[in-house]
């Protein structure tokens, strides 16, 4: 996913897992899913299409885990 090759077919709950992992906390309001971190200005509002994300948003995750460099070493 963060590679950015495709951001079709991901599964919705892959990516709720892998922000999750980074310290998200996830409260949900009907079919919104909305992802909130301390130190982290965005917040993430995500739904399901079927099984999968919607790609629009895999795009939203992918930049905002690249802004703030979640999950990789600190320099």
């Amino acid at each position: 996913m963060l590679g950015g090759t495709s951001d079709a077919h991901i599964r919705f709950d892959d990516v709720c897992y892998l922000l999750g992992s980074f310290g998200f906390e996830m409260r949900v309001r009907g079919s919104h899913h909305i992802f909130r971190k301390a130190g982290v200005e965005e917040k993430i509002n995500f739904q399901r299409e079927g099984s999968d994300a919607k790609p629009y948003q895999v795009r939203q995750v992918r930049a905002v885990v690249l802004k703030y460099r979640l999950g990789g070493e600190e320099s």
